[in-house]
């Protein structure tokens, strides 16, 4: 009987949670769970990732938010997630995915540099990265860098080595006019937690002890769900799971990197 009463509670939770973020994306508020202050509106900002589908899986909240306080977006991939073979495919399912979450096909690079090719246990360089971002951000007047938290959400070392990539272009003095903001790891339950986490996610930012941070509830979540079908060569049922229960699909907390 007690087991039925938790299950129910948290069913119920559930089904409130994801009542109020479609209830939201349906007003014309456009409401983020915490007033970033004009922090994010109308900025030149670079999405810095290491894969195809990255963008659709861990960032669409924050691509979402941002499409919609007129902030100008590029995307730079650091691979074509060509790990399986499929690199040319996984390019051109990340263009589609871009064009469903409202970014320019211009505006999304993606490499396929021989020192930076995806899989577990390969390391990336981080002055590499560091180059490559620099010269990004210079091309298309970056004022303002979102990429992965050390840890990277899912612990991959490609995630953690974009991180500090970005880091390593911090310490230029001749480029600490551009502010980067790092994606919030969240622990194994909050992570598969899906639209509940935004709650966890409210009270975190609020009273998170080590700098300021943001929290987008994510304004448009069947846009986010289109998004990440149209890289269908990732489209299997692990990840159809994935996105239907991860956080990271509902919500994003950002932090400064300083």
């Amino acid at each position: 009987m007690e087991w039925l009463l938790i299950i129910i509670t948290l069913v119920v939770l559930w089904v409130a949670s994801l009542f109020k973020i479609l209830h939201e994306s349906q007003t014309a508020s456009q409401v983020a769970v915490l007033n970033d202050g004009g922090v994010f509106c109308k900025r030149n900002v670079l999405l810095v990732i290491a894969h195809p589908d990255d963008e659709s899986m861990f960032f669409s909240p924050t691509i979402n938010y941002l499409s919609s306080r007129g902030c100008n977006l590029h995307i730079l991939c650091m691979s074509t997630g060509n790990a399986d073979g499929m690199g040319n495919v996984r390019k051109e399912e990340l263009y589609l995915a871009s064009i469903v979450l409202k970014v320019p096909q211009k505006q999304v690079k993606i490499l396929d540099h021989p020192d930076l090719q995806d899989g577990f246990g390969k390391s990336w360089n981080c002055k590499l990265l560091s180059k490559i971002i620099k010269e990004e951000v210079v091309n298309c007047a970056i004022d303002l860098v979102i990429t992965f938290d050390n840890y990277g959400v899912s612990g991959h070392c490609n995630h953690q080595d974009v991180h500090q990539g970005v880091r390593k272009l911090l310490q230029d003095t001749s480029h600490k006019e551009v502010d980067a903001w790092e994606l919030v790891s969240t622990s194994i339950l909050r992570k598969y937690s899906g639209p509940v986490d935004i709650w966890l996610s409210l009270l975190s930012a609020k009273f998170h002890l080590s700098g300021v941070v943001h929290c987008f509830l994510n304004e448009h979540p069947r846009r986010s769900l289109a998004a990440m079908a149209q890289h269908r060569s990732q489209w299997v049922w692990f990840r159809r799971l994935f996105v239907s229960f991860s956080s990271y699909t509902y919500v994003n907390c950002l932090k400064k990197i300083d």
